[in-house]
């Protein structure tokens, strides 16, 4: 890039004070192989920093997130109807945008949810007014102004200022969105294919709220488990992730080099060994949550490296540590969820104490009808070669139950 201070671009006419190859960066993104719509926004990116516009804040302060805002206006009208609420501050990205000429509406998205916004051109200042012309889907923008309901009764901010936070280049695949007469939000099309959902979790979670809800329930869960274990006395501790000998569970383990002690390590496939260490050392309730390793197969629901939360408790047998996991679930289960019913699959999962117990050899006769205890080896590695494994013969008895 050149320096062409009060040149004319000679693509579109527009005095310039920086050229690629004779034109403007507006005229030259035109001109390169990248999609369209990508053109169009790095074009509005160079025409905004042509007019003297950073289109990457620095900072931005709002009051409230969007729902805050929408809770606070709620409030107010149910309790001083005769005077404007306060103005709000809120930021989000642009989930849709309506120009009707005069003005425009769009939709803001945060974590906590979604609300309107509404333009009137010529109750704006000049800057905004030029910032609404470059606006695209997926940008952040922070508006300030007093909420007000629509004739549709929608509660909206008119907007009195406008910042642009950070132009998008790149379109996020938003789906068509519409709300059933039962008020639920239905997407047609969007971003669906699992693979890159999978693979591109940060547009997933731009696009897809329900998702965004899941990251949050798990943070709840961890939150919720954390709390109920410190509230009985049990001690979070941290245990080596890279380990000289790898044990607690049969499985293949990740294999390192340490350089400096020139010794091979590997990562936990478990937590077990020394947190039981901890027990033997007069810890007499530890806890660990962190993440374990193991070098096996990957599927949808089948991760290398996962979260694993372990605890160990002293002068307890496998009785009372079954009474601990129901009752650690269902405390938690409650407080995260409000209830101990899940629906899930199609079906209603019911999470209410006492829970069924089955030993192994009955859990395993009662679904297929085998009496391990009675069956000799010989044809449990019958049953077993039946399932498609051919190694069954190879395989321990403890492996082939």
């Amino acid at each position: 890039m050149n320096p062409a201070a009060g040149r004319a671009c000679p693509g579109c006419g527009r005095e310039t004070t920086v050229l690629r190859d004779g034109v403007c960066l507006a005229c030259w993104y035109q001109s390169t192989d990248r999609p369209k719509p990508v053109r169009d926004r790095f074009a509005k990116l160079e025409r905004l920093r042509e007019q003297g516009v950073e289109p990457y804040a620095y900072s931005y302060d709002p009051s409230h997130q969007l729902a805050d805002a929408l809770t606070a206006f709620e409030m107010h009208e149910s309790k001083v109807r005769e005077s404007d609420p306060d103005p709000v501050r809120v930021a989000g990205r642009v989930l849709s945008f309506r120009d009707l000429g005069g003005s425009a509406f769009a939709h803001l998205g945060d974590r906590s949810g979604r609300l309107q916004i509404y333009f009137k051109r010529d109750a704006l200042d000049e800057l905004s007014v030029r910032l609404l012309e470059h606006i695209d889907l997926g940008d952040w923008i922070g508006v300030e102004g007093p909420l007000f309901r629509t004739r549709t009764g929608e509660a909206t901010v008119r907007v009195e200022g406008l910042a642009l936070l950070s132009k998008t280049l790149r379109p996020l695949p938003f789906g068509k969105e519409e709300v059933s007469e039962s008020g639920e939000r239905v997407v047609h099309s969007g971003f669906s294919d699992v693979e890159s959902r999978y693979r591109q979790r940060y547009a997933d979670l731009a696009v897809n709220p329900e998702v965004r809800e899941l990251f949050t329930v798990r943070a709840g869960v961890v939150s919720a488990c954390r709390r109920w274990l410190d509230d009985r006395g049990f001690l979070e501790v941290e245990t080596p992730v890279l380990q000289p000998l790898y044990g607690g569970a049969l499985a293949r383990p990740f294999t390192t080099h340490h350089n400096a002690l020139d010794t091979q390590l590997y990562l936990r496939i478990a937590d077990e060994l020394y947190l039981k260490r901890l027990i033997v050392g007069t810890l007499d309730r530890v806890y660990e949550i962190g993440k374990n390793f193991r070098n096996e197969g990957v599927d949808r629901t089948h991760n290398p490296e996962f979260t694993m939360l372990e605890l160990y408790q002293a002068y307890a047998d496998y009785e009372a540590m079954m009474d601990l996991a129901e009752e650690l679930v269902t405390d938690v289960l409650r407080e995260v969820c409000g209830s101990l019913e899940l629906h899930y699959g199609g079906r209603t999962v019911d999470f209410s104490r006492p829970w069924a117990r089955l030993s192994f050899a009955a859990s395993i006769e009662k679904f297929t009808d085998i009496d391990i205890l009675n069956t000799p080896e010989s044809e449990l590695v019958d049953l077993v070669r039946r399932t498609g494994r051919e190694d069954a013969g190879e395989l321990a008895k403890a492996k082939l139950l």
